[in-house]
């Protein structure tokens, strides 16, 4: 009840402005008083997956928090896990703005921002000076000025600096904002790549003496075969997780709607339906050997049920967050119990 008239107040500003003003209120807030109106709320609905123990199966999404910059203000809204990020190795703007548009009557947002960051120290750092002891998932990925055929090296600096703070480790390969990073998604590219993370993961586990589960994220516009390519990958090199899935390049029953023709990735309830599916196909491939987290189009604590019913382990929220607020953690977990 105390969202929606903060909503509508967000919502006469450009949406990048709105975002980062949230971000700097959120930083600025004490946790205690969130908690109290929001977390305390929240009902015990653990899970374990990958090895990890969850208060509740609700996470955030990477992109809303992209620096770490209000990871313990995420828990006390209830989010049973939080995953910051995309990072990169190094510092970079993103994409020129305007660069996030809302299509409020999709309840749907386009966003181009082109892993904008301040780079993977900044947010190591961040973690650091947070103390945060919940589940922290750390999404990381390429910097726009490096070549595609050298994104592995990319990756694994970024899994190397943020392995000793993280629960478990998103790699996203399927942003359609940063040019070639969707090509890492298929065929030998995919193999190489998982193969070096895999490899690197041991000697970190052998080193440091933790093992932190490693997921991949995917787009949901890959065509049937590229998906059934993709879960014989994630089934060979053993990965922990896979989150499903990313934005779309699809317009599909938004095309009249204004920003529509905008460049960039699409979220929100239009993505409801091609990431249900995704997630029921992947389901199939995988056989339950590799466990998924669901994102995309999860508006409510039904979209919730019917992934996890599609063979979700966990669920996400981010564009939902926007247009529902912190009430839908609540109503999502109260629906999974």
């Amino acid at each position: 009840m105390f969202y929606h008239p903060l909503r509508a107040l967000l919502f006469q500003l450009d949406p990048e402005t709105a975002h980062d003003w949230t971000i700097k209120t959120l930083r600025a807030l004490p946790t205690q008083p969130l908690g109290l109106c929001y977390g305390s709320r929240i009902p015990a609905a653990p899970r374990r997956v990958m090895g990890l123990d969850f208060p509740n199966p609700v996470g955030l999404a990477a992109g809303l928090d992209k620096n770490g910059e209000c990871i313990n203000a995420w828990s006390a809204l209830g989010f049973g896990f939080v995953e910051i990020g995309t990072v990169t190795p190094r510092a970079q703007p993103g994409n020129p703005q305007p660069r996030l548009f809302r299509l409020p009557a999709a309840r749907a947002l386009i966003n181009r921002m082109g892993f904008n960051n301040q780079g993977v120290d900044a947010l190591v750092e961040r973690v650091r000076q947070s103390g945060f002891k919940g589940v922290l998932g750390i999404n990381i990925g390429k910097n726009a000025d490096t070549p595609v055929e050298r994104a592995t090296d990319d990756y694994l600096i970024g899994l190397r600096k943020v392995y000793p703070w993280a629960g478990y480790v998103t790699v996203n390969i399927s942003s359609p904002n940063t040019p070639g990073l969707r090509d890492l998604q298929y065929g030998a590219a995919l193999d190489q790549l998982l193969a070096a993370l895999k490899a690197e993961q041991q000697r970190l586990t052998d080193s440091q003496g933790r093992y932190v589960p490693l997921a991949i994220k995917i787009a949901p516009d890959l065509a049937d075969t590229d998906l059934a390519a993709v879960g014989q990958s994630l089934r060979r090199h053993r990965l922990d997780a896979v989150v499903a899935t990313n934005t779309t390049f699809s317009r599909v029953g938004v095309e009249d709607l204004r920003h529509a023709g905008e460049a960039g990735g699409l979220s929100g309830a239009p993505l409801r339906e091609r990431a249900l599916a995704v997630t029921r196909r992947l389901a199939d491939l995988l056989a339950g050997e590799v466990p998924i987290i669901a994102a995309g189009g999860i508006m409510s604590g039904a979209d919730a049920v019917a992934r996890i019913a599609a063979g979700a382990s966990l669920v996400q929220l981010y564009t939902g967050l926007i247009y529902r607020g912190p009430a839908l953690v609540r109503e999502v977990v109260t629906a999974l119990r």
